[in-house]
Formats: C-alpha cells, structure tokens, sequence
C-alpha cells in the first residue's frame, strides 16, 4: 500500500518490522502513532535506526489523533502509543493502559483558531459559531471541559462539527465551520495560507505532557524490551536536540510526501513547538492527579485512578541506568 492510500484509510496497517541480526531474541512492537505533529517524534523514531540498535522489531499503525490509538490499545490491537493526558487517563480506566514515560510536551502545538475574515479575538467570541473538535481527544476535553467554561461559553453556547484534524483546515477553506481547535502542522498550514489566525495556544493553559502508554500485558511479559525501548527514545531525544535538521528533514518528508504544501521555514516553526525530552519529571504526578479531577468531576471517569499502577517510571529509571 503506497503511504498516500495509507493516510488517506487512516489505518492501522502495519507496514514494516526490522531485526537486530544480533540479537538472540527479539521483542515485536506493535507501535501506534498519530499522524498530527505530536505523533512525529514516534515516526522519527521508526525511521531513525534506534529500535533496530536495540534489537527491536517493530509494526507501526498509523491513525489521525492519539485517541484513536487509545481505543486501539483498550481493544489490544496496538501495544504501544503516545497521547495526552486526558486519553490516557481514560485509556487506563477502559483498559488499564500503563504510562512507561512522559515523551514530549506539546501545549505549543495547540491552537485555536478562526477564520482569518472573522477578526475573531477571544474565545468568547466563538459564542454561537460552528468549531471543529475532534471529539475524544485530548485537546477536546480541554476545550469543552476548561477553556470554554473558563471563557463562560457552555456546550449550548456553540456548535461542535465533530472532525479528524487532517479535515479542519479544508472545512476552514471551505468556510463550512468558523473555528477549530487544530494541531500542528495543520495550523502553520492554516496561517500560511492565509485561512485562518490564531485566538490562542495551550501552552498558555496547559503544556500537555504526551506520555508514551503500554498495554498492561506487553509490560508484563516484556519487561526487559520495554527498557531497551526507552533507551531507544533516549538517542532520538538526543538528536532532536543535536541534530534538528535530520529530525526536521524526515518529518518533513513524511508530509509532503502525503502532499501537503508548506515552506521549509513553516514546517520548522510546527517542529520546534515540540519539545522531546523523555522521562518522568517530578510534577507529572501532580498534573495528572488535576487531569483526572476534572474528569471525574465531568463523569468521564468513575473513580480516580491508582497512580502506583498507571504511572510506571521503574523502566525508564532502568533506561537511564
């Protein structure tokens, strides 16, 4: 299947494994990952030859935002998938998902945006308009959950067009919705061609750690694959910091080659909003605890989850080693 016949089916096709020769034994990952900008670094890391260091075969499925993958890896047709918080949280009550290690923090890849004819300034002013939300994610939830409350926008307020966020900025040209509520790089595309302007960015509310989550039964049965995957991320962390254009160069490949359009110093501003640093950092227990407060308060999850079972930094502190 050509990558372009992939994207378009949105899929969870697995296109690849690679080996280690060296390896006695070998672990196979069946690795999800979204195609937005959050899920980059993960197609970087399938591209960049560390797994195969490590001995690690690997499937990889490939879908339009993390919680699909989410629901992929409740129904354990994936083992392995980055998302944020929120999905995670929920992926733990559905399915006991795990968290191996916090990957990257996205809050500047977030934005809300209107069209550029509506001189749209405030959330506020988003009262009575059309938005596209892909609904059950993560931005989602903070949109619907605390950004519109906080703005004094309740649900009735506006009108949710539920969207993949590869459709949005095409709905936006379209001027079939007035909003959206997008990632990168669908936003730097949005502004360069002079579709939309932005009301706001998430890190302003919230960094949105994206957290690499496992399946309960991978981790238990391959323990020891799980730290040299970690290790895996540690070298892909360190060419995101030492050699960008590499990093910049694959990524940008893996979207033109799907056909999109963009300036080489667009895309460069939708990379650098990722900050990739992998581990556990002291205030993730803190952040999570206030994610599932809210959707416990919003009847999105039935109890507060057990952060000794869902939060798993023994590997990682292993991977460091």
């Amino acid at each position: 299947m050509k990558r372009r016949e992939f994207l378009a089916a949105s899929g969870a096709a697995a296109l690849s494994g690679i080996w280690h020769p060296a390896a006695a034994q070998t672990t196979t990952v069946r690795q999800g990952y979204q195609t937005n900008m959050w899920g980059m670094p993960t197609y970087y890391l399938l591209r960049s030859g560390a797994l195969e260091k490590q001995g690690i075969k690997y499937e990889e499925f490939a879908v339009p935002s993390g919680n699909i993958t989410m629901q992929q890896m409740v129904g354990r047709q994936v083992d392995l998938g980055t998302y944020a918080g929120p999905s995670f949280i929920l992926g733990h009550a559905r399915g006991q998902l795990v968290a191996i290690a916090q990957i990257e923090e996205v809050g500047k890849t977030v934005r809300v945006m209107a069209r550029k004819e509506l001189n749209i300034k405030r959330i506020e002013d988003l009262r009575g308009k059309k938005i596209a939300n892909q609904t059950g994610s993560s931005i989602a939830q903070v949109f619907v959950d605390q950004i519109a409350p906080k703005a004094g926008l309740k649900k009735a307020d506006w009108q949710e067009v539920r969207m993949n966020v590869n459709d949005m900025v095409a709905a936006m040209a379209a001027k079939t919705v007035d909003a959206m509520i997008n990632v990168e790089p669908y936003n730097v595309i949005a502004e360069a061609d002079g579709i939309a302007t932005t009301i706001m960015n998430y890190w302003d509310v919230d960094r949105m750690p994206v957290f690499m989550a496992a399946t309960p039964e991978f981790v238990e049965k391959n323990p020891n694959a799980v730290v040299s995957y970690l290790k895996a991320w540690l070298a892909v962390a360190d060419d995101f910091k030492n050699n960008k254009k590499k990093v910049s160069d694959t990524i940008y490949a893996f979207y033109t080659s799907k056909g999109y359009k963009m300036s080489p110093e667009a895309f460069g501003k939708a990379v650098d909003a990722i900050d990739v640093n992998p581990g556990f950092p002291p205030q993730v227990s803190k952040y999570m605890q206030e994610q599932a407060g809210v959707l416990l308060r919003e009847k999105k999850i039935k109890e507060m989850p057990d952060w000794k079972k869902a939060l798993r930094p023994e590997f990682m502190q292993r991977a460091r080693a």
